[in-house]
């Protein structure tokens, strides 16, 4: 029997990306949208899902579980961008974003676990971020909800080991998405103390979206960690610059790193 496999936010970006290829290698996948109905022709099964609404989750796992009988494998892929000067953001556009960022990868792994318990056997894969390994400017919140899910997934590993159940994270630098346009961007005030460098800054991260990297390197990585017996619990997929400056943050003194960053982003 092939694995069944549920990726939340699979109607485009790279959650469409790991769905198609996939499917395309022969697994039962199912995807997930907040508007399945206005997605026309998916190659793969997709089902009713907003990670922000604990009920539409519990009914998503439950459908694939009455026509399954299993789930192997979770992708948690749904997130949202936000950017904007951590004194500017509204807080309750920092509340949405952990809403879905973190809290709601958790609510679907709540939702997951009873069955692969029962299955003794399983596989997490969150999808985090690179830029979750520090704290980049006019993007800390953002950094923030990625952060706390590649620790929580650091925290789960343990947890469920003895269950047969893998926990994994893939943080993936700049890809060519739509995450851009489905950003949350703090407005550019006139009276801010941050106008001036925030709008330049804006322009450079939809830059490094648009001239990313294919999505479907994302999908040949979760492709071999899924056929990997002793999966790591963190990966990486991005450009040279990307993961070395991870390589970087750990090397250097705080406040050396802290400048190079500033540098880059012209503070």
């Amino acid at each position: 029997m092939s694995k069944v496999v549920l990726i939340t936010g699979a109607s485009s970006g790279i959650g469409k990306a790991i769905a198609v290829y996939l499917q395309n290698k022969n697994y039962t996948v199912y995807g997930t949208s907040r508007n399945p109905e206005k997605v026309i022709k998916s190659p793969f099964s997709l089902v009713a899902l907003d990670v922000t609404k604990p009920e539409t989750i519990q009914a998503a796992i439950n459908t694939i579980i009455d026509k399954e009988k299993k789930i192997d494998i979770l992708i948690n892929n749904a997130g949202k961008g936000i950017t904007g000067a951590i004194e500017d953001t509204p807080t309750q556009e920092i509340k949405t974003n952990f809403e879905t960022n973190f809290f709601g990868a958790i609510e679907v792994i709540k939702g997951v676990l009873p069955q692969m318990r029962k299955q003794n056997s399983g596989l997490i894969i969150n999808i985090t971020s690179i830029a979750s390994y520090m704290g980049l400017p006019f993007r800390g919140i953002y950094s923030a909800s990625k952060s706390a899910l590649a620790i929580v997934s650091e925290t789960l590993s343990m947890e469920v080991k003895e269950f047969g159940i893998k926990v994994t994270t893939i943080a993936p630098g700049d890809f060519a998405t739509n995450i851009a346009a489905g950003r949350y961007h703090t407005p550019v005030f006139e009276t801010s103390a941050y106008k001036q460098k925030y709008a330049e800054n804006l322009a450079l991260m939809d830059a490094h979206v648009n001239s990313g990297m294919n999505p479907v390197k994302m999908a040949e990585k979760v492709y071999q960690i899924i056929n990997t017996k002793k999966p790591r619990i963190h990966y990486k997929v991005g450009g040279f610059t990307e993961k070395f400056s991870i390589v970087l943050k750990r090397i250097l003194p705080d406040k050396w790193y802290e400048k190079l960053l500033m540098n880059h982003y012209k503070l």
